[in-house]
């Protein structure tokens, strides 16, 4: 196994149960993390619940339940998804265990060694759905844009983190690397953010019995971001993150002046490694409705998946959405992209080319026509580009111009009128690369192509249909 790659989702609340923005986000960090496996990286795949805030104890009271019942219930639904949506996430981080408070407790004693954390008064407005304190320019008609409600004004005496005194070396780090925040777009917003001036933090405040303690003040409780934040370096253990920081933190972008802001900030601070890229994805909209609680619209990433299999709802989300950019999920779109692409496109193609390799047995590969192989190389090829570049949707375009070409080239040599087998054994290989590049993305019919093109020697196939890849939707 060759060097290691690690990756993260964010570390999701625990105040409801996930939708498919989540999943969106964690469908991103999938695929990247199967993407470097192949390309022999041994990964370290983290995803998360964020559950010391004040929103889990509201919740829990709400539903009559204890918090930490209420914590471990939730916890076990989000493992559930991800489990039923083909998620291959190495490890799964709750920041209720042990091994997360004793990290966080570690990296707070450095910060405040390091001069960086001191004891004030704060009063500002206070957001319970976001956790965090805002400004009076973030609201509109002095309610929280996300949430519609109107923040709460707080006064406490708190533990603050000298965020202001890391405002030059962020810039510089920014400067330094340019590609430390994806896409440009959210590079662009952070870097105007910081050099607006940057604000000292408020890192604590009153404890409720919930949450992590203060190291030595047991009256205040750790913030819940600037605790959350630390499960990246408690999931692989500090000597972990010293020897390999993360590689990439796949996030939305409602979150991104935390992630490329106050945790580098931190990381300073600790005198601990930056990670490697902050990559964030835009928001889902579905019926161009912003996905609410209030609303009730929430899409359920797993009902759709046991409809339509869980390769179906990957391929929509990096297909229809741009990386970076906002996007839309619709069932009629849905179902549109589904008949043309799956079921016309790549399970037409497949089961064409299935039914021919099976009628020509067991087969060597002969010499394979010089345009597909040509085709085949520059799909390969742009596939490693834009996969890296987290140009999704790009990656699949190319693999189905490659179909669109195998259709064209089983139209015009027509190997069903007389057996050609030169014709065939192409056809099988575009069939059988498309099924290579595919793997990260869509990972459960690339097995299920690689299952029907059995090799017995490499260079000789024997060909066994399946079922139908993609069944059309009926209208």
């Amino acid at each position: 196994m060759g060097e290691k790659f690690y990756i993260t989702t964010p570390i999701y609340y625990i105040n409801d149960r996930p939708h498919i923005g989540h999943a969106y986000t964690t469908i991103v960090a999938d695929a990247l993390s199967r993407f470097y496996a192949h390309e022999g990286k041994k990964v370290a795949f983290v995803a998360g619940t964020d559950e010391n805030g004040q929103k889990t104890v509201d919740a829990a009271r709400k539903g009559g339940e204890s918090t930490a019942a209420y914590a471990d219930r939730l916890a076990e639904i989000w493992k559930t998804t991800w489990r039923a949506l083909g998620i291959a996430n190495t490890d799964f981080i709750r920041t209720t265990e042990m091994r997360h408070r004793e990290t966080v407790v570690e990296i707070w004693r450095r910060i405040w060694n390091s001069g960086d954390i001191y004891r004030g008064r704060y009063e500002g407005l206070y957001c319970r759905g976001h956790e965090a304190f805002l400004k009076e320019s973030d609201l509109i008609d002095g309610e929280c844009p996300e949430h519609k409600q109107k923040p709460e004004l707080v006064s406490e005496e708190n533990y603050f983190f000298r965020l202001s005194k890391y405002e030059k070396p962020l810039l510089e780090l920014y400067e330094k690397n340019p590609e430390f925040i994806v896409p440009r777009s959210r590079y662009n917003e952070v870097r105007s953010f910081v050099r607006s001036g940057l604000e000292d933090l408020s890192i604590s405040r009153e404890s409720r019995n919930w949450g992590i303690p203060v190291p030595d003040d047991p009256s205040q409780v750790i913030y819940v971001w600037f605790d959350a934040l630390i499960n990246y370096v408690s999931a692989v253990g500090l000597h972990g993150w010293e020897a390999h920081p993360a590689d990439i933190h796949a996030i939305g972008k409602d979150i991104v002046r935390f992630h490329a802001v106050i945790w580098p900030a931190m990381l300073l601070s600790a005198k601990l490694p930056l990670p490697g890229q902050v990559a964030a994805n835009g928001f889902l909209t579905i019926d161009g409705v912003k996905i609410s609680k209030t609303l009730g619209n929430a899409v359920d990433p797993v009902g759709l998946a046991r409809r339509y299999g869980t390769d179906a709802l990957r391929y929509y989300l990096l297909r229809e959405v741009p990386y970076g950019e906002d996007g839309d999920f619709s069932l009629e779109k849905f179902r549109e992209r589904y008949n043309a692409d799956l079921a016309n496109g790549l399970g037409n193609f497949s089961a064409r080319v299935l039914a021919l390799g099976e009628k020509l047995g067991k087969s060597s590969i002969r010499e394979l026509d010089a345009s597909a192989v040509e085709r085949i190389e520059a799909a390969h090829k742009t596939v490693r580009e834009k996969i890296r570049q987290f140009r999704f949707h790009e990656v699949l375009i190319a693999v189905w111009e490659l179909i669109a070409f195998g259709d064209v080239y089983i139209n015009f040599k027509r190997p069903w009128e007389k057996t050609d087998p030169q014709a065939i054994c192409t056809l099988v290989a575009i069939l059988d690369n498309v099924a290579a590049m595919v793997k990260p993305l869509l990972p459960d019919t690339s097995l299920r192509i690689t299952k029907s093109i059995r090799w017995v020697s490499n260079s000789a196939f024997v060909v066994e249909k399946s079922d139908a890849l993609f069944p059309r939707i009926a209208d």
